[in-house]
């Protein structure tokens, strides 16, 4: 009996270690690459955005409450921070056969019926959150670029009140990238990402 729990327990765990991510990176540590198609039907890099100082990259998805009340947000955090040399790329690490509302048809949809101006990709094999160790809708990742040396400088939420836009005090994404941008480090580097958790595959 006690041979059997035992087993038991090894497998439960070892199902728990392939859903759910790693601890993933902290501040300072390297981005991970990624490769990633985009709702054009193109792939996103980092080789694409060589010359920016940095990006934003936001794991989200369509259909998560909290990802939707952030819509409009990441839309208009986005537009400040290209203009700061961090453009915005957005990321759906969700698995479309448990949500079948984030699936690539239905985020090419939700980005048109929204006017979304970034890229909107999809992490079909869920690597590159569990690389990062994403854990929710939305979770950021602001990362600088050296000469094509690419560093995790803030990690968390986009800023301190998920549920009302009126309501915000600290914008932590903006005030980092901000930071960033001049030369400076950021005030504050993590946050707790507040959201949906991300849909693991089995």
């Amino acid at each position: 009996m006690k041979y059997l729990l035992m087993m038991m327990f090894a497998v439960v765990s070892l199902v728990a270690q392939q859903g759910a991510p790693s601890s993933g990176v902290a501040v300072g540590d390297p981005a991970p690459s990624f490769r990633l198609k985009n709702i054009d039907g193109k792939y996103v890099s980092f080789d694409d955005y060589r010359s920016s100082k940095g990006l934003v990259l936001v794991f989200t998805c369509n259909h998560c409450p909290y990802s939707v009340k952030y819509e409009d947000r990441i839309i208009a955090l986005a537009n400040e921070t290209a203009k700061l040399g961090f453009p915005l790329v957005a990321i759906n690490p969700n698995d479309p056969v448990k949500v079948p509302e984030d699936s690539y048809d239905n985020m090419k949809v939700r980005a048109k019926e929204k006017g979304f101006t970034f890229p909107y990709i999809v992490d079909e094999t869920q690597e590159v959150a569990k690389q990062y160790g994403a854990k929710r809708t939305p979770h950021v990742f602001v990362v600088t670029n050296s000469s094509g040396s690419w560093k995790v400088a803030y990690i968390g939420a986009i800023d301190d009140n998920a549920n009302d836009a009126d309501k915000v005090e600290s914008r932590f994404v903006l005030d980092a990238v901000k930071s960033l941008a001049s030369g400076a480090a950021p005030a504050v580097t993590q946050t707790k990402a507040i959201g949906c958790t991300i849909k693991w595959k089995e």
